[in-house]
């Protein structure tokens, strides 16, 4: 450690505070370049040095001038760097980089990682989640992506976009059926980035996507339609496909569509992974699902859940008036109850936090269960030490909202394995 500043006056707790606190940019390129290599490094260093500068000027006992080069001194030997501490460093000699777009609480990161990528940018709008991502992978996200301020901060030269962008109807599908089509919609910001790094001579090998199972469906069909003819336009050959998390080791009846799209160049077509066998063998034909990986809710249930995940008398008896009402209008809605030996749940959504009335779980001499955070966790897939928010609320939001890992896991291995 250079002798410009003296380690032992710095309160790195305040730091690590301050890095959880809303702020600009500063944050997330801090933290981007103390986990980016050398070559990567550049694209946040002003930024970072801007905001090492801002934090150590605020710890008002320190006696140092904190000039550019005292601050700069600080990020160079990475004084303020926890990402060894957190339960998910990146790998050390990874075999492909990858931007992690719409990250949540990091799915695709965590996916990445598990197959030896490493993340060289992320993105998310949302303030709780970013509070999650940081505490499980020492990275703050960048804000929101539609932002030039946000862009200019991705590295060029990286191997795969991925991301579980929003499905949005696209103002003219139908029409042109192109580019322009999907102005104002998250997926021309992702369209956007494919074409400046094209323009910049560093095409992205891959994009790999995610979204809802209506997609196929949206618009009468156009707006996936839209969607394939841009990543036409734009020199890549796409393959989609509906999975269902409960063919990948999950007790989850979770449907969603994936999209994988490589440069039309490399003359590759995906081959999608249908679900894995017993042996985590993937299977590649659908005719074969009935071998997929067989898994009951007791393997993701907590053994001693708090008596306040049980819900009330008053809630349980409106759960059961509700259900009666529809069972009476001729529909299915209304609450669902599982046993611990079903082979799977409904899917967990991110309104989970209200009423939990899509998964509850049934308990001999009592009222049903809500599922714990951790069993949401366990449910999507998350590793057992992947810190939790500590709002139950924000908690469930998060997996509801996230990817299933498992799945996400196994597209990225064929990804690497077939287009890398």
């Amino acid at each position: 450690m250079s002798d410009v500043i003296n380690s032992d006056l710095i309160n790195v707790s305040l730091f690590k505070t301050k890095l959880v606190e809303p702020e600009s940019n500063g944050r997330a390129c801090y933290t981007h370049y103390a986990q980016s290599s050398e070559n990567n490094r550049k694209v946040f260093k002003k930024e970072a040095v801007k905001f090492v500068k801002k934090t150590l000027q605020n710890q008002n006992y320190i006696q140092t001038e904190i000039t550019n080069v005292v601050a700069e001194d600080a990020l160079q030997y990475s004084l303020f760097d926890n990402s060894k501490e957190v339960p998910f460093p990146k790998p050390e000699n990874p075999d492909f980089e990858f931007i992690d777009l719409f990250a949540g609480i990091g799915g695709f990161r965590i996916s990445g990682q598990d197959v030896n990528g490493e993340c060289v940018f992320s993105s998310e709008w949302d303030e709780p989640a970013k509070n999650t991502y940081f505490n499980n992978f020492g990275k703050i996200p960048f804000g929101d992506i539609t932002k030039e301020e946000t862009k200019k901060f991705i590295p060029h030269g990286f191997d795969v976009l991925c991301g579980g962008f929003p499905c949005q109807p696209f103002s003219n599908a139908g029409h042109r059926k192109g580019f322009e089509d999907t102005r104002g919609t998250l997926f021309f910001d992702v369209a956007d980035i494919l074409d400046r790094n094209i323009k910049n001579g560093t095409p992205i090998k891959v994009v790999f996507l995610e979204n809802v199972k209506g997609l196929k469906n949206h618009d009468k069909g156009n707006t996936l339609k839209t969607i394939i003819n841009v990543l036409k336009e734009l020199g890549y050959e796409t393959s989609y496909e509906i999975l269902n998390s409960k063919n990948f080791g999950l007790p989850q009846n979770r449907e969603r569509i994936f999209i994988v799209a490589s440069l039309i160049e490399n003359k590759k077509t995906f081959r999608f992974p249908y679900g894995i066998d017993e042996n985590n063998d993937v299977i590649f034909d659908k005719e074969n699902l009935n071998k997929a990986k067989k898994t009951q809710i007791n393997d993701i249930l907590e053994s001693y859940p708090e008596e306040k995940y049980t819900i009330s008398d008053k809630l349980y008896a409106g759960h059961i008036r509700r259900k009666k009402e529809h069972l009476e209008k001729g529909n299915g809605f209304g609450f669902s109850l599982f046993h611990r030996d079903s082979t799977h749940t409904n899917t967990i959504s991110a309104r989970y936090y209200k009423d939990g009335s899509e998964i509850l779980i049934s308990q001999e001499g009592k009222n049903p269960r809500k599922l714990t955070p951790r069993e949401a966790a366990n449910l999507q897939g998350y590793d057992k030490k992947f810190i939790i928010h500590s709002s139950n609320v924000q908690a469930y939001k998060q997996f509801g909202n996230s990817v299933s890992v498992p799945v996400i896991r196994t597209i990225f291995n064929e990804i690497k394995r077939q287009l890398l």
